[in-house]
């Protein structure tokens, strides 16, 4: 390995990340998450970040991009999201990380703050043996779901409806019958549409919905880069469900959704669904990820309503290895997680 590098945050961002973004579409288990948009996103939601990129003869090997966020008046932490990225060989693998590691220690040597802790989120099914030191993170808002459903893309339309379950097949069919329509909209029109659906859910399952200024940067920013739109299912002018939907790579993500609790005998999400896969599908995705879904041995989880829904769109459980903690300042972890408390 002949080069290591810290890439520091440049303005705009796009144009000097642009071959960390290559690298990351080229590379089939990495996440939008890592991508130099994503960082600017939560630049807007109060996130700094830098780079640990480690490259060979020019070539990139692997690395993380890294938010940061401070907490208190005096400290802050490190978040890896998806990531950090790495080969599949584990021996080399092993070597990137802890190169990676040494990168971002010598940012943390060098902040004006105390860093509490780095929190990654690798998409690795397991943890594997060169990875020590990390304890599984707190339950808190700084965690991503870590279970999801993924739906195969690459068969046909009709292997693609064969693989839901019955009821699935059915719903799609009575939304059909009733002349349920599917349309784009990322307009001012299309987002307010959005934010009431979304809301109206967060309302109905009990959940802490995210702020409008929140979605209205994030869709700004995806369409003007083209890495994602908002569909409805709509009858007669009214607009019964809608989904946030992310590209990136070979996976299409549904990333935000919500419907209207009226109408429900039109069964339009399950339409939405379909259709949005079709698009993906004729995009050149290769595969629908359902985002987060409740673990099978607890019926009480807050996500049971909508994962319920979203297995009847058949698909594949992906499990990745919860999201770990490595604590570099024990007081000002228990602040950060007294403060998360």
């Amino acid at each position: 390995m002949s080069e290591r590098s810290a890439v520091s945050t440049p303005s705009p961002v796009m144009d000097r990340w642009s071959a960390w973004d290559s690298f990351l579409e080229a590379t089939p288990d990495a996440g939008f998450m890592q991508s130099s948009w994503w960082a600017d996103f939560r630049a807007v939601t109060g996130f700094e970040h830098f780079g640990a990129v480690l490259k060979s003869e020019g070539v990139i090997l692997g690395g993380a991009m890294v938010l940061r966020l401070s907490h208190d008046s005096g400290s802050c932490f490190y978040y890896i999201q998806d990531g950090p990225v790495l080969p599949r060989n584990d021996e080399v693998a092993g070597e990137i990380f802890e190169a990676t590691l040494a990168v971002i220690d010598e940012h943390r040597k060098a902040d004006p703050q105390t860093v509490s802790h780095l929190r990654i989120e690798p998409r690795w099914p397991s943890r594997p043996e060169f990875v020590s030191g990390f304890q599984i993170a707190p339950n808190d808002i700084y965690v991503e779901p870590r279970r999801s459903l993924w739906i195969d893309l690459r068969p046909s339309e009709e292997e693609i409806l064969a693989q839901m379950k019955p009821k699935g097949r059915y719903n799609i069919r009575v939304a059909q019958k009733h002349g349920v329509s599917i349309v784009e909209d990322a307009s001012e029109q299309g987002l307010a549409d959005f934010i009431g659906l979304y809301r109206e859910t967060a309302s109905r399952q009990d959940f802490e919905a995210k702020p409008p200024g929140y979605f209205r940067t994030l869709v700004q920013l995806l369409t003007s880069l083209r890495r994602g739109s908002i569909v409805f299912a709509e009858h007669q002018g009214t607009r019964l469900a809608g989904a946030l939907v992310v590209y990136f790579g070979r996976r299409a993500t549904y990333f935000f959704g919500g419907s209207l609790r009226t109408h429900r005998y039109l069964m339009a999400p399950y339409l939405l669904h379909f259709e949005i896969m079709r698009r993906c599908k004729a995009m050149g995705h290769e595969w629908y990820d359902l985002w987060g879904i409740a673990p099978e041995n607890d019926p009480d989880h807050p996500w049971q309503n909508i994962t319920s829904f979203k297995r009847k769109l058949g698909g594949v459980d992906v499990d990745l290895l919860p999201t770990l903690d490595y604590v570099d300042d024990a007081a000002a972890y228990d602040r950060y997680l007294a403060g998360e408390r």
